[in-house]
Order: C-alpha cells, then structure tokens, then sequence
C-alpha cells in the first residue's frame, strides 16, 4: 500500500506523466541506480532478503544466490563482520556512514563505501524489528577520499559564511564554494517563496553556460511529495541522467509484503519524469542539497553537470551536505534576527499606539495617527480610519463611495483582518487600478473600520519557460502523453495590477490593531453592556485552529440577567505546531470584570507562545496576578497538545479539571491537584501528561457550566460528563447549562477524528 503524502498516492507500476505525477509514489520507486549496489538485512541474522540486480555485477555472484544468503556469502567473512560491527555501534549508523570496506571479486580488491541505514518494522505489523539496508558504492580516484583536505575545504567555506554579513554574501560563497567541492559545472542556490515557486537567488557556473540567475520555476516542477523527500534526505544524486534503473529483486519486502521504501537510500531511482526534466534541460547529472528551516524545506542547492556523467564520492557529497546544513542555520539565525527586529519595533509602535488611545481627552482617531502612527505600524500609501463617527483620509485612497464599498466587502466576510493584493478581481468593488490595488482592511462594531491601501506594484518576473506551458503532448504508441516542457529559455512576465504583498506579521498586527481599537471603544462608551460586549467579542477568538483530523469548538453565554462576565476562552497554535487551549474565568461581571479577563487572556497568550508549557504559563501569571492586579480572583486551566500524536500536558489554577472522553473508556476528569486560583503568589502549579488517542475528546469548561443551586457540584459534573457523547457541541451545551444560572458559561471542546477503517 503507497503511503499517503497530501493527496492520495498511485499504486506501484502506474504509468506516469504531467498528469498524474504529483501522485507518483517516489519513495518505492522498486529500483536503483546501478552506480551501486543495494542489499536488504534481515536484523540480527543479516541474511539477504533482497537484493539489487547491481549487486550482482558488483559482487561477482549470481542474483538468486544471494538471496536469502548470509552476508558473509555475499560479501565475505571480513566484511560482512565490520558491517556487522558498524550496525550494533549505538547510536543511528546513517550518522556514521560511510563504512569502507574491500572486497575480494574475481580474485581481486574492490575498494567500496558501504552506507547503511535502518529500516524499523510496523510493531503492530505480523514482523517487529528492522531491516538493515546496506548500499555499496565502488571507490574510484583517490580513496579514501582524505578527511584533513575535506575538513579543510570544509573549514574554509564555514569560516566565509560565518564573516558574511549580507544575505548575497552568504548565497554567493555556498554556491562557489560546492562548485569547488563536487565540480559540478553548474551550482544553484535555490529559494521558495510561499507557493513553492522557486527562485534562483545565486549561482557557481563554468563561463561558457547561460547564466540561470534570477530565474524562477512554478511549484510544479518539484512536486509536494519530492519536497516531503527533500526534508527527510537531505541529499540525493543522479550520476548519469541516461541510466537504467536496476530492479530490486524481489519486489514485494518478503517480511513486510509491501515494496522496499527508499526514502532514505542514496541510490533511490528517480522519478522518470524528472530524469526528462533533466534531459530537456541539457544536464547528464546532478545532486541536490536540501536547506531547511527547523525542518520546513526552504530552498535547495541544485548542482547540475553537462558533460556526462559526474558521481563525487560520498565523502565529497557528505562535506557539501555539511556546507548546506551550515548554510541553513546562518539563513535561520539571520531570519529570527530580522523577525525579532521586526517584533521589537512592532511592539515599541504598537505600546505607543495603545497609550495614546488611553487618553480621552483627543478623539480616538487623533490618538492613531498622531506621533507614531498605524502608517509607522504597517506601511502602506494611503490610510482610512472610520472611528467614533469621525472619517479620517490620509494619503491616497479612494474616493468615499468606493471605500464604502471596499468597507462593505470586508464586513460580510465575517472576519476580524480582511486581505488583498487585487481589489481589480474582486467582483463589484470596481476600484480603479490607479487608485489602488490592495487593501487591508479591520472591520469594526457598528460600521467603524480601518483602512490600509497600497497602489500597484509593476513586477516583472523572469521564468525559466513559460510557466503556463509547462506540458508539452507528445504520442507515444497511440498514446497521448504529457511531457515537461522543454524550453527553458527566460520568459518575462509583466506582473499588473497587484500591490506588494501584505505579510503574516502585517495581517498579526492588524489584528492587534483591531483588539486595541476594540478595547478603547470600550473605555471611552457611555453605554456600559453594550461596551462589554463589544470587547467581548473582540477578545474571544473570532476562529479558530481547523488542525487536519482534528476539530475544536467554542460556546459562552452571558449570565441570565445578561451581564457579561469574565469568562474567557482561547485556541491557537504555538509556533512548533502544538495546540494550545486555555479556559480562565475571572471573579464578577460587567466591566470591571471584562477588563481584568482582557488583560489575562492577553498576557497567559504572550506567555504560552514564549515558553508552550502549560505550568510554566500559569506560574508567571500568577505573579502578574499578585504584583498587579491583587484585587482580582481569577482561574485557568490550560492544555497543550501536539495534532500529530495526541499527547500533550494540562495544568490549572484553582479551575476544574479538564474531562477526557475516550472510545471504550468512561469520561473522567484529569488528575490535577486541586490548587489554589492565580494571585496567591504559589507559582506553577503541577502538570500532568495527557494522550487523546484516534475518537477522543477534551473538554474544558467553567463553573457556570456544572454549577445549580438545587444540586452538588457532582452532580452537574456527571451531566456535563454524559453529555459529552453527542456529537453536537451546541447539545452539549444547552443539556448541559442551566439557562436560569447567575453565571456566565463557557465551553471549549477538542475532538480527534477516529481512524477510518480501511
């Protein structure tokens, strides 16, 4: 069965063009590339239990006698003990390779590097255990290839891109200094943007090559699943784009029954397409070099050779390996940098911005646009603040009756930040191109708003090929098939009508904007409810996370007289992808208690994207509690938990404790100690482990929920925990609450999709 990788893969052996090759199932490819030889082990007894047909060449025996053959038959009693050595060594033998053995063929020494990697078994599969994949590549030139000249070409390279100071700088000396390690003919540095378009940012080539700098390429020339690759095998190599495949024999794993997964083979075959791809291109070989962020591909090191083929030992490919892992980190200290540079400046603009609305002495529209400015916040050429019943234009914007319509517009999506780049293609805005072409928009209660324009951006972007003829059809046998293009000749397009581009931290800070508006709304209304529950609205989440097998949902209610309270819910993302859920509920209602719940909320989410612990989180609200707001009683109880395995950690402050409903199992609450609420100065309070398991739910959930006056507290537990069968959250709620409670409710339920069968 092919693993999925985003959309649904092929079954082995499908036919394979432009039409279907993003589906293509390149990690059980079935062959090699008989540069080398590949070996299947079964661990511990090391007997062959597959082999490539290469490796009977290499070896000097036949295929079928090294099947399910000791590997001292395959190899010889010396080397088979050293591989045998090399594999019980602790630690993961990928980051030891190469093993360099010699092996006796035909009555002669073959020099070889044999670069292992282990293969785990699905424990719940009819084998446990590992397979031990052992791939031999015959040693040519100068071996071993001299560790002091590559640590020294290794060493002069790093030392250059720790000097470097500019971003150029750094491309431009990884690009020459490969090119001077490998000796490809061509040496790229490789850059996506969001889409995955790549584009060529520097490049090493022989003088007489077309030069390929500046040029960019659509997503679709490297497909998701390649790229998926790329983030697990940092490297892989094509020493002759005119080779022929060498099948694995046999081709289902005898101990699995599925085809060999080559994810993470040096020799892996390659897509078919690609190797076209090339071909139409002119190049006889290549390698590419993965650069990562965290573990996010960000671009690639294309290595290209044009004279034939070209294979730079291994020991070459793991020092250039070396210079883009080196490289990747310079480009991630260099990013962080820049966004904690951003951040700092963003907050000074914004701290600035929030005092200023703190004086209601000048109008609220006096206070963002005097000293810094929301212009100083988000740059943009014309600006449109709507506020109080006062309009305010700055710059170029456009005229009042197309501003009302963008304002339209932005309300009826429904959401808090509205977005962009080409009102020209939004159908009815008709707001001329030379006026403006993007807008950032914040939709306000009662009308209000605030308008960010940008004028058109005049882009012209070189393509290598016209990226919207990327296929070429060609007939095969009666058969249509679709091919890669196969000009690469620069192609320019003229980008219109498209301002620059407005960036997550951007749409971030809008939305800090749109709180920090909402809040001084509040302050300065003369209607006290309708004040608080303008914030309110602005403070809990307008959305929330839509993780992949995963579902959250939210309901609160006011108390019965309608006086909101301080209840309060919140889901987000943490920056390693991990889910973060807070449930606090400050004592009292209407607005003294909804301030203090507003400055909670947003202090715990400062807290919790800094440290992602839960404890830790609450522990230093508690001392924010203590030291500045010590007249407030306030609970929280907090969960963070990672989408991709279900487990995570909880903790509270004098708040219930979470409920888990799990299949087959009764809901019960988590086992958290029962401390004290925040302010009492006791610090984190204790977390505790948690696992949601394929259709489990969790539950968090305020007093006003549980809470009646005709019965104990237990009692409204084991509704709410009976309750939590249904499926329908808003059944959960209105079974659950009681409609008659003084209390503000509030409910936040995460869910995990079961496993479908099949």
């Amino acid at each position: 069965m092919p693993v999925q990788v985003g959309r649904e893969l092929l079954p082995p052996g499908t036919p394979i063009d432009l039409s279907n090759c993003d589906r293509e199932p390149i990690h059980i490819p079935g062959s090699v590339q008989p540069r080398g030889a590949l070996l299947v082990l079964r661990e511990p007894e090391l007997h062959v239990l597959q082999a490539s047909a290469s490796a009977a060449a290499l070896l000097g025996r036949l295929l079928d006698d090294l099947l399910d053959a000791p590997l001292a038959d395959a190899l010889g009693a010396g080397p088979a003990a050293e591989v045998a050595r090399f594999a019980s060594t602790f630690g993961d033998v990928r980051d030891r390779n190469p093993l360099e053995l010699s092996l006796q063929v035909g009555g002669r020494s073959v020099g070889v590097d044999a670069i292992l990697h282990r293969v785990r078994l699905d424990p719940d599969g009819p084998r446990a255990g590992s397979m031990l994949v052992v791939e031999l590549e015959a040693a040519f030139g100068p071996r071993p290839f001299s560790f002091p000249n590559t640590y020294q070409a290794v060493r002069g390279a790093v030392a250059e891109l720790n000097r470097a100071t500019a971003l150029q700088e750094l491309y431009d000396l990884t690009a020459h200094s490969v090119k001077a390690l490998t000796g490809f003919d061509r040496v790229m540095i490789y850059r996506y943007d969001a889409d995955y378009n790549g584009e060529v940012v520097a490049e090493a080539r022989e003088p007489e090559l077309e030069p390929f700098l500046g040029l960019h390429y659509p997503a679709s020339d490297i497909p998701r699943q390649a790229r998926e690759l790329y983030e697990k095998n940092w490297i892989r190599l094509i020493d002759d784009v005119g080779y022929v495949p060498s099948p694995i024999s046999p081709t289902l794993n005898p101990l699995t029954g599925r085809p060999l997964d080559l994810t993470y083979s040096t020799l892996r075959s390659v897509s078919p397409i690609h190797v076209e791809y090339l071909r139409n291109m002119g190049v006889q070989a290549s390698m590419s070099i993965s650069l990562l962020r965290g573990d996010k591909l960000w671009g690639l090191i294309a290595c290209h050779h044009y004279a034939g083929p070209h294979a730079p030992p291994y020991g070459v490919r793991a020092a250039a390996e070396f210079l883009g892992s080196t490289l990747s980190l310079r480009l991630g200290d260099r990013a962080e940098d820049e966004e904690l540079h951003r951040a700092l400046a963003a907050r000074s603009t914004m701290a600035a911005l929030t005092r200023a609305t703190l004086d209601e002495d000048v109008s609220l529209t006096q206070a963002l646009l005097a000293g810094p400015t929301l212009l100083d916040l988000v740059p943009a050429d014309g600006l449109v603040v709507a506020l109080e019943g006062e309009v305010t234009r700055v710059g170029k914007v456009p005229a009042p009756d197309v501003v009302e319509r963008v304002v339209a517009w932005a309300c009826d999506t429904g959401q808090d930040v509205v977005a962009s780049e080409q009102l020209s293609a939004v159908a009815g805005l008709e707001v001329p191109e030379d006026v403006a072409s993007g807008v950032l928009a914040v939709p306000l209660p009662e009308g209000q708003t605030v308008l960010w324009f940008r004028d058109e951006v005049t882009r012209s972007v070189d393509w290598g090929g016209n990226p919207h003829d990327k296929v070429t059809a060609q007939v095969e046998e009666e058969v249509i098939r679709l091919s890669p293009r196969k000009s690469f000749a620069r192609w320019r397009e003229v980008v219109r009508g498209r301002c620059e581009p407005w960036s997550a931290e951007q749409l971030q800070l809008a939305a800090q904007v749109r709180t920090t508006v909402v809040e001084a709304l509040w302050a300065r209304s003369r209607r006290a409810v309708r004040a608080a529950e303008t914030l309110q609205r602005a403070l809990l989440p307008g959305t929330l996370p839509d993780p992949a097998g995963w579902s959250i949902g939210a309901r609160y209610s006011p108390s019965a007289g309608g006086r909101v309270g301080g209840d309060w819910y919140d889901a987000f993302e943490l920056r390693d992808g991990r889910l973060a859920l807070v449930l606090g509920d400050v004592a009292g209602h209407g607005l003294a208690a909804a301030g203090t719940m507003a400055q909670l909320r947003n202090a715990l989410r400062a807290v919790l994207v800094e440290s992602g612990d839960p404890a830790a989180a609450l522990g230093r609200l508690d001392t924010l509690v203590e030291w500045l707001l010590p007249d407030a009683l306030a609970t929280a109880a907090v969960v963070v938990v990672d989408p991709r395995d279900g487990r995570g950690s909880a903790a509270a402050a004098g708040h219930p404790a979470p409920i888990v409903l799990a299949p087959d199992c009764a809901p019960a609450q988590l086992e958290l100690a029962a401390g004290p609420p925040l302010g009492v100065g006791l610090g984190a309070p204790a977390a505790v482990a948690l696992e949601l398991p394929p259709g489990a739910c969790l539950c968090l959930y305020s007093d006003g929920m549980v809470e009646r006056r005709s019965e104990s507290l237990d009692v409204g537990l084991a509704r709410l925990q009976r309750n939590l069968a249904s499926s329908d959250i808003d059944e959960v709620f209105l079974r659950t609450r009681d409609p008659e409670s003084e209390d503000d409710a509030t409910l936040l339920i995460l869910k995990r999709e079961p496993h479908l069968p099949g």
